[in-house]
């Protein structure tokens, strides 16, 4: 069992830039955009009280230095990619960062502008092997899923087919209400169905899009909170896995669950205290890239019975009025997906709930709050869990 960082580090102040299509906007307005919204969210802190910055991006610029060039600054400056969960490592060890007393106002900002690089999802190019790993786009490897969880679990693929279909139109019909998300139209689940396919049954509307977008969040340690704000976030768990990437050889995992994310959630839950996550969790931001990987999630995660998320998303106990909801905000689904930024927006629609600023999409007392991003494939992952609650437990 690692340490903990329960009620020791709290967010006191967060940016996050619209996502989309931004054709008109440079990656240092991005990051600009986000990191200034971030420092004028917390009242009498300027920009040269940040001590260190981590800034996350997949592909968009190397090195520390597109971030000290676009806010004209010197200081320490750690650039953090690790795949999908690049924002969310970014803030795993700023946190860090702080806790250790080493530093006291730190910074995670997150950028990815990928409409302008031709980028489309489907292929990335992998560093040097031994030529041995198949060669697979996205959608191809995550079509696999929804047919092997019918499979291990006798379930008609017709029922399965349904659920996927309502966590789209649920996704985007919470998207339709967020003035970020890059997508904000509700989509009848007709539509959904009568989308063209890219991979097996995977249409359209099961993939989440492309696109530009920037976030932040400032950090300090937890006894220090209120000096900045009267509405910290408090981190409560927070746990990274990479995987050793045998998944996809071995029965054990067979493409129905992600064996890393379970045990980043168990670590995260063991460190806020939680267990039994269905209950005692509130909300949460999960990874929507493809919408079985979220119907898998909501089992992964302990929000449902194994062999059950199917029943449980069609029966609405996920949607905003429902007993767990899930991607209030739209989700990768509404947003799309500019890698370095996801894990952080996920964590802005947090402090937005807890500080009850959600606008049309805010929930009734909001408690703890689950954040989870990985990137990888099905097989090979790197996971992220976090737990945040707006009060200290001490």
């Amino acid at each position: 069992m690692s340490g903990t960082l329960r009620d020791r580090v709290a967010v006191i102040g967060m940016g996050c830039t619209r996502f989309g299509e931004l054709w008109d906007t440079s990656s240092d307005d991005l990051l600009i955009g986000s990191v200034h919204e971030a420092v004028a969210s917390v009242p009498g802190l300027e920009l040269p009280d940040v001590e260190a910055f981590w800034y996350s991006t997949l592909a968009t610029g190397h090195s520390g230095l597109p971030l000290a060039r676009a806010l004209k600054i010197e200081a320490p400056v750690t650039r953090v990619e690790n795949f999908c969960a690049s924002g969310s490592d970014a803030f795993r060890n700023a946190a860090f960062a702080v806790a250790s007393g080493v530093y006291d106002v730190v910074m995670a900002v997150g950028v990815e502008k990928l409409k302008d690089s031709g980028f489309s999802g489907l292929a990335l190019a992998g560093p040097p092997g031994d030529n041995t790993a198949p060669e697979i786009s996205n959608p191809a490897a995550y079509a696999m899923l929804p047919d092997v969880y019918a499979g291990n679990y006798g379930v008609d693929r017709d029922s399965i087919r349904d659920a996927l279909t309502h966590i789209a139109w649920k996704n985007h019909r919470n998207g339709a209400k967020n003035p970020l998300a890059q997508y904000r139209s509700v989509v009848s689940k007709e539509h959904i169905n009568a989308a063209p396919k890219v991979a097996g049954e995977l249409s359209v509307f099961d993939c989440s899009g492309v696109a530009d977008g920037g976030a932040a969040a400032i950090i300090v340690r937890a006894e220090d909170a209120h000096r900045y704000t009267d509405h910290p976030m408090f981190l409560k768990g927070l746990s990274l896995h990479a995987g050793s990437s045998d998944g996809a050889a071995t029965a054990e995992s067979g493409y129905y669950s992600f064996t890393e994310v379970v045990a980043c959630a168990d670590q995260a839950y063991a460190q806020a205290g939680v267990t039994d996550p269905s209950t005692q969790i509130s909300f949460a931001e999960v990874h929507d890239c493809f919408t079985p990987t979220e119907m898998i999630l909501m089992e992964d995660l302990g929000f449902s019975a194994r062999g059950e998320a199917w029943k449980d998303v069609l029966d609405g106990h996920f949607d905003p009025g429902g007993r767990l909801p899930v991607n209030v905000d739209g989700g990768l689904k509404s947003f799309g997906h500019p890698v370095g930024a996801s894990g952080l927006r996920m964590m802005y629609e947090v402090w937005l709930q807890f500080r009850g600023e959600a606008e049309g999409r805010q929930l009734d007392h909001p408690g703890l709050a689950l954040v989870q991003n990985m990137g990888g494939l099905p097989g090979g992952f790197v996971s992220f869990v976090s737990i945040f609650g707006p009060e200290l437990d001490r």
